[in-house]
């Protein structure tokens, strides 16, 4: 360890081996049992940490949950890697790739950090836009998924990339408990039918998100994309190709697996 490393706090060295290993496309084969998070506000520390190693800007949240009444979480996401529909993923970016069609969301006001926790309320009548969205699924981590939980959640909660759809305006009566949902690769059916989320109606972990970056001193600005949690479960393709997913009711979304 130099002498820089040393004056770190244990959130910042795990960040740093972290965002070395995303700027190389490799993984880390073994996180030193001292810079293991040792609680939830570590491992969000170590997100905003990563961020600031890569000198990357916030350009979106994801968040989800495991269950209907199951804790949230969530992770900042790389400016940097979020992309237009239409556009080409390069496979060897990724030390591991798999594929989730989700429903993100935006809102129309900026939220600031304040004193009081914000009303759900208010933020369910500031959701300015939905769209559908693929979140490539990915690690830094040597062995994952089989890698300690709060590891995973430091290290920005498995994300790779985010290929964002065509926003549409919010419609509130939408069937997001159960909507029809399709995913191919190269035509041929990876999920087809009617589909959900684990955390239930997704719009319930957009206050949490709201008051997560008001407590850790954070801005939301309006139309930021906030994606919340896989409809077709997880896939780990296998070959290249044309990847399209539609979720009825929204625009559909398409990219190349390279």
């Amino acid at each position: 360890m130099n002498s820089s490393q040393s004056s770190q706090s244990p959130q910042q060295r795990l960040a740093h081996l972290l965002g070395t290993a995303y700027g190389n496309h490799a993984t880390v084969e073994c996180i030193p049992q001292e810079l293991e998070p040792a609680s939830a506000d570590d491992a969000y520390r170590v997100q905003q940490a990563f961020l600031q190693q890569r000198q990357e800007r916030i350009g979106g949240w994801k968040i989800g949950a495991k269950s209907e009444q199951g804790p949230i979480q969530g992770a900042p996401l790389p400016a940097g890697r979020i992309y237009p529909a239409t556009t080409v993923i390069e496979r060897a970016a990724y030390p591991v790739l798999g594929i989730e069609l989700e429903i993100m969301f935006c809102f129309d006001i900026d939220f600031q950090p304040g004193a009081a926790p914000m009303p759900e309320q208010k933020v369910m009548r500031h959701i300015g836009g939905m769209a559908a969205s693929i979140e490539i699924v990915s690690s830094r981590l040597a062995g994952w998924p089989e890698v300690p939980k709060l590891s995973q959640l430091a290290d920005l909660q498995n994300h790779g990339a985010l290929v964002s759809g065509e926003f549409i305006a919010y419609d509130a009566a939408f069937p997001f408990l159960k909507p029809e949902a399709h995913l191919t690769l190269n035509g041929k059916d990876i999920f087809k039918g009617s589909a959900g989320n684990p955390a239930g109606d997704p719009r319930r972990l957009l206050g949490w998100l709201v008051n997560h970056c008001s407590t850790h001193g954070i801005t939301l600005p309006a139309g930021t994309v906030v994606t919340t949690g896989s409809y077709t479960g997880i896939h780990f393709p296998d070959e290249a190709g044309l990847v399209i997913g539609q979720v009825a009711g929204l625009p559909p979304i398409h990219f190349e697996l390279a």
